[in-house]
């Protein structure tokens, strides 16, 4: 009996085990990348990258990453593929899973992924949808591992626009143990369906309250890709909620910043901030590329890996 295809497309989609296992193999991975120790057990295998939304740092890290692992690369986007010529997604689907090993895809609506993964017959990573960025957080939370030990039991706090990188953290939270403050401007609350059931999750609207001895402060910029036309009101909205160093100083002195880039200086985040000494925003967009390794070696390879 052939194995289940095991896709990535929520952070729901692997158990704290299987997040274990990705994070100590990031580790592994990291040092060897740094030691010029080559290890490549996908020399056979090729990954493809559909593109329906614009990437710097997804493209580089997953490109980079599979030939460091020894695969291959095929980059597409909508305006040279069918994908952009009203193909159906089933089709597609068929077609280049049939000649792929893996498939990596950064698109709008969480629907188009999901409908292109129940026709696969390879596994597909969520680069980025309008819901879920589960790929940052893996990254995310390694990060804070490698300079603050465990999260479990830390208390980690969002503040800014309840986007796909905030759901993506409440499913971190439930699955590993965390708390999870949100703290968004009135009228740009969380979704109540979309929250998940059983994590440790406070709201509140107040960018001091929420940072209050907090582990980790993060953010993210205010108006995300589809958003533009809101931009001005939501500059308006989102006054007061620029994480400065007067925020930071209510967080745990200890306290970690973290922005999943590109950042805005002087809107979401202060310059003094960004590039201050508890960020740690340039070890987390390198991280993206060493736990996308981990993870494509797990879809791949399993936990039978050297």
């Amino acid at each position: 009996m052939s194995t289940p295809i095991r896709h990535f497309l929520k952070l729901s989609d692997l158990n704290s085990d299987e997040i274990a296992h990705i994070f100590e193999r990031s580790r592994i991975l990291k040092h060897r990348f740094k030691a010029y120790e080559i290890y490549q057990p996908l020399q056979d295998r090729t990954l493809a990258m559909i593109f329906e939304k614009a990437s710097t740092r997804t493209r580089v890290s997953f490109e980079a990453g599979m030939y460091q692992l020894g695969g291959s690369v095929i980059h597409l986007t909508t305006g040279d593929s069918q994908l952009g010529r009203s193909e159906p997604i089933e089709d597609s689907s068929r077609v280049i899973s049939r000649m792929v090993d893996i498939i990596m895809i950064r698109t709008f609506e969480h629907e188009r992924i999901e409908r292109f993964a129940k026709f696969s017959r390879v596994p597909i990573i969520n680069g980025l949808t309008n819901e879920y960025h589960p790929c940052q957080i893996l990254a995310d939370i390694f990060t804070f591992i490698e300079h603050r030990g465990p999260i479990a039991g830390k208390t980690v706090t969002w503040i800014g626009d309840a986007n796909n990188m905030a759901y993506t953290w409440l499913e971190a939270a439930k699955l590993l143990n965390f708390t999870m403050r949100i703290c968004t401007p009135i009228g740009y609350e969380l979704n109540q369906d979309m929250i998940p059931t059983g994590g440790s999750i406070e709201i509140c609207h107040s960018p001091i309250e929420a940072a209050k001895d907090a582990d980790l402060v993060t953010t993210d910029v205010w108006t995300r890709m589809g958003f533009e036309a809101e931009n001005e009101a939501r500059k308006k909205a989102f006054a007061g909620f620029c994480v400065d160093q007067t925020i930071m100083d209510f967080a745990h002195p200890d306290a970690l910043f973290m922005h999943c880039l590109p950042a805005h200086r002087g809107e979401e985040v202060s310059e003094e901030v960004l590039e201050g000494p508890q960020s740690v925003v340039w070890d987390e967009a390198e991280n993206r590329m060493h736990v996308q390794k981990a993870l494509m070696e797990f879809l791949l390879l399993g936990t039978k890996v050297s």
